[in-house]
């Protein structure tokens, strides 16, 4: 089922700034639906076995393990450059370390689409353990009021609340523009 936040927002992203950023795509609904959009969109994820099933359908994909460095090391290799990115898609996932990266690489005029879980979802279900859970505010203070990476992003819409698209949890989504 494709996210409602990503449906929404998606159509805001401008297909002329090129590629467009899947990240942790597990089975590729949202590549799937970006792309019938008409956007130039590459899927990454760490499961080999999905990245083939999605590869072998024509789609642009990327391998990365992007929480383990060489050697088993806490340490992540961001694939992309920065300024390459017309925009980032993600759900369900979150690894903190990757905001400043994920941030640089989006354009002038890109835009970030975000929505994973949040505090408050322990009482509905997995995940509960806080480090993959967002904090209050979380993605407004990492991706628009934080300017130690020296970008700017204008917030076009934030929302904390409860949905119930699979069964009831507690979400955090935004999407941002970078200026």
């Amino acid at each position: 089922m494709i996210s409602s936040w990503v449906e929404k927002y998606a159509p805001q992203i401008d297909a002329s700034l090129g590629l467009v950023l899947d990240l942790a795509c597990g089975s590729g609904r949202h590549t799937e639906y970006l792309t019938s959009l008409g956007l130039n969109v590459i899927a990454l994820d760490r499961d080999d076995e999905i990245l083939k099933s999605l590869c072998a359908r024509g789609f642009q994909c990327v391998s990365c393990d992007l929480e383990a460095g060489p050697r088993g090391r806490e340490s992540y290799v961001w694939p992309f450059a920065v300024d390459s990115l017309a925009a980032v898609v993600v759900t369900n996932y979150l690894h903190r370390p990757l905001f400043p990266s994920i941030l640089a690489s989006i354009k002038r005029g890109g835009i970030l689409i975000y929505e994973t879980f949040a505090v408050g979802n322990e009482v509905y279900g997995r995940p509960r353990n806080p480090d993959f859970l967002l904090k209050e505010n979380e993605l407004l203070q990492r991706c628009v009021l934080d300017s130690s990476l020296g970008l700017a992003f204008h917030c076009v819409a934030f929302e904390h609340v409860i949905v119930n698209q699979t069964a009831p949890s507690v979400v955090q989504r935004i999407c941002v523009r970078r200026n």
